[in-house]
């Protein structure tokens, strides 16, 4: 997650295919979840379900923050979904490009 630039947004699925566990977004989420103790920055707020809904904005500590977050990034949110996902997606495959 923290690989996911600034601006851009995944799907929990997508980072389940990349990691080799196709269909298994469901677990993603929960260790996503669990990222919320580990202390580091990570930038769950990206992560979103794979219509571009924010499905986990429940775990955020107040219902607006994970929408907030990504506003803050320039993405627009309307009724917990992305405007323009497929503008704003970023696949995780991405990471096996880099030089």
């Amino acid at each position: 997650m923290r690989e996911i630039p600034y601006g851009r947004v995944t799907s929990y699925g997508a980072i389940a295919e990349y990691l080799g566990a196709r269909g298994s977004s469901r677990m993603v989420g929960w260790a996503m979840n669990q990222s919320h103790k580990s202390g580091l920055d990570i930038p769950a707020h990206r992560v979103v379900n794979r219509n571009g809904m924010l499905t986990g904005k429940a775990h955020f500590g107040h219902p607006d923050l994970m929408q907030k977050l990504l506003e803050q990034e320039g993405i627009q949110v309307e009724n917990d979904q992305i405007i323009s996902f497929s503008d704003h997606f970023w696949s995780p495959e991405e990471l096996d490009q880099k030089p």
